[in-house]
């Protein structure tokens, strides 16, 4: 089947591979523009623009599928669309244009979690079971018939970026059962079925974590804001952020809820019902260090809000 792709980021890579490895034909690409990454500011393709590089893959940079990229993509004369993680709708008449549609692979079990971050979501809510769901695409928000589904356990604790990384290899898989499906069956699909939650895009102030609740929910929310936007937490009224930690069971409380003291050569952040190890953290201003070495500098107690 001639198939054109789109995506962005670096957890859409891995589906334009498994296609580009199958028996089927990239015959395109679409990606978002070059944006400026690092301090210098560096104009940077992105990882999908990159992947079709090395592919040598006709590609598009566009921020949006208006009317040039219908015509760009009418001119490959593809049969099926395939969109994961591009950062843009699709809308008439490129919706229609291939012979099969879309087909868009989402990193959450349908008909939960639509949206922009559901992966994330669904860790800050203290889900561990993960899945992806191949669906067709249509003009409602992540709506269409479902092709294919997988999911999976997590640890608790498992950053979203982790999570992220292990459903983008294993949902390929999926992926490319769906591509197979409607080469069978053009008309394939079922409806999506029961109740549907929604998966808000994450700001900069999702990262606060509340150190007033149990140690599971602030765990929780640690695994769905890392790595970004960023878990932190206010260490004299200036952000601290919590790039690594840990659950530590049986471990005597060091003292009030949000008092950080070093307990066995590490530094131990007391919870209402326990405790986190605060292995990497990164004071305003400064770049991330070892919790532990973190807190001797502040004379090895410390109190986070």
């Amino acid at each position: 089947m001639r198939i054109v792709f789109a995506g962005t980021p670096e957890f859409a890579v891995p589906s334009l591979r498994a296609i580009a490895r199958s028996d089927h034909e990239v015959v395109g690409v679409i990606t978002r523009e070059d944006a400026p990454l690092g301090r210098k500011r560096v104009l940077t393709p992105s990882p999908v623009a990159d992947a079709a590089e090395e592919l040598g893959v006709p590609t598009l940079k566009a921020n949006r599928l208006d009317d040039a990229a219908t015509e760009w993509v009418r001119g490959l004369d593809a049969e099926l669309g395939v969109i994961v993680a591009y950062g843009g709708l699709v809308r008439e008449p490129l919706l229609s244009l291939p012979e099969h549609g879309w087909i868009n692979l989402h990193f959450s079990e349908l008909p939960r979690w639509r949206g922009a971050a559901p992966v994330q979501r669904a860790l800050q809510a203290g889900e561990q079971r993960l899945g992806v769901t191949v669906f067709r695409l249509v003009a409602a928000l992540d709506a269409g018939d479902v092709l294919s589904r997988e999911s999976r356990e997590f640890a608790a604790g498992t950053p979203a970026g982790d999570a992220l990384t292990e459903l983008a290899d294993f949902g390929t898989g999926a992926l490319l059962d769906a591509v197979a499906i409607l080469g069978d069956d053009p008309s394939a699909g079922e409806p999506q079925t029961g109740e549907a939650s929604y998966a808000h895009k994450l700001a900069r102030d999702d990262g606060r974590l509340d150190l007033s609740a149990p140690t599971a929910r602030v765990l929780a929310h640690w695994a769905g804001v890392t790595p970004e936007p960023g878990a932190f937490a206010l260490h004299e009224d200036q952000p601290l952020k919590l790039h690594a930690v840990q659950r530590v069971d049986g471990l005597a409380a060091p003292g009030a809820a949000g008092g950080v003291e070093l307990v066995d050569g590490r530094a131990i952040l007391q919870l209402a019902d326990g405790a986190l190890a605060l292995d990497r953290v990164q004071p305003a201003g400064k770049p991330a260090m070892d919790g532990a070495a973190w807190l001797r500098g502040r004379g090895g107690k410390a109190e986070l809000s």
